[in-house]
């Protein structure tokens, strides 16, 4: 039989096929390495792809120099992983110049943690090794805004996303904290809309506009059970002017800091610390 083509395969069988040429036990490797053997057999059973930091050690160990980390950016990078109905959507996002967003409930992936993410994803049903898979592939959605090349972004965050908290208090201040992180990066402007702003437009729904290489604007609407990706010019155009109402409501990206760092004050600390 061939190599599989599919990214994530293919990177989980040529770390198994290494072990085995080299006759290594899973717990010899982990203490080989100094990672806990655990991991490396999720990796190769392709429930987890691991960090660019381990891939790395096994390039080394393994005499293998880019090829593991070569195949596990690739994995990383598949919209395969992504369930179907979103990977236009993901194709979509990777080739905007510029992402404007507007949350009711939820914060966006691409401002997640991987508690949030985990949290979220496990409330919608999901568990085990596919919880694991969507998790690890909505904290590669975050590369987006990486790098010097990373498209301008834009989010407008209705003050009920800050007052929904997680039920692992650490990992809600963990959210928090990336989130005013995120919101002190130059090309990433973070509004609240609070709640004394009223009613609007877009009370109802997250939405996305991304920006086109071609110039086009599409716009990505997304409820709790489906996503819409909306292309007719004349529809975005509406949905545009829409979204001045809550751009004008929200709070500056100034005043937005300010609230985003009281916030922490008001979650209980954990007794146990």
């Amino acid at each position: 039989m061939g190599r599989s083509r599919e990214p994530r395969v293919r990177f989980a069988g040529e770390l198994r096929r290494l072990r085995a040429e080299r006759g290594d036990s899973l717990r010899r490797l982990g203490e080989r390495l100094g990672w806990d053997w655990s991991l490396f057999g999720k990796m190769e059973k392709g429930e987890t792809l691991g960090g660019p930091e381990v891939v790395q050690a096994l390039d080394v160990y393994y005499g293998t120099p880019g090829l593991l980390l070569a195949l596990w950016e690739l994995a990383v990078s598949d919209k395969s992983q992504f369930r179907e109905q979103y990977r236009h959507y993901m194709a979509l996002e990777e080739q905007a110049t510029s992402l404007w967003h507007y949350a009711v409930s939820l914060l966006p992936g691409l401002l997640q943690t991987p508690g949030y993410a985990r949290e979220l994803l496990a409330s919608g049903g999901l568990k085990g090794e596919e919880l694991d898979q969507q998790v690890e592939a909505r904290m590669g959605r975050r590369d987006l805004l990486e790098g010097d090349d990373a498209p301008p972004f834009r989010t407008i965050l209705s003050e009920t996303v800050l007052r929904t908290p997680l039920r692992d208090a650490g990992e809600w201040r963990a959210q928090l904290q990336h989130l005013v992180g995120m919101g002190e990066r130059a090309d990433v402007a973070v509004h609240v809309l609070p709640f004394k702003a009223g009613l609007h437009g877009f009370s109802n729904a997250d939405l996305m506009f991304l920006r086109l290489p071609d110039g086009r604007t599409v716009a990505y609407v997304e409820n709790g059970y489906r996503g819409d990706i909306i292309e007719e010019a004349a529809s975005v155009a509406r949905m545009l002017h829409t979204y001045d109402s809550p751009r004008d409501l929200a709070l500056s990206p100034a005043e937005s800091q300010k609230f985003l760092l009281r916030i922490p004050e008001e979650v209980p600390c954990d007794p146990s610390t």
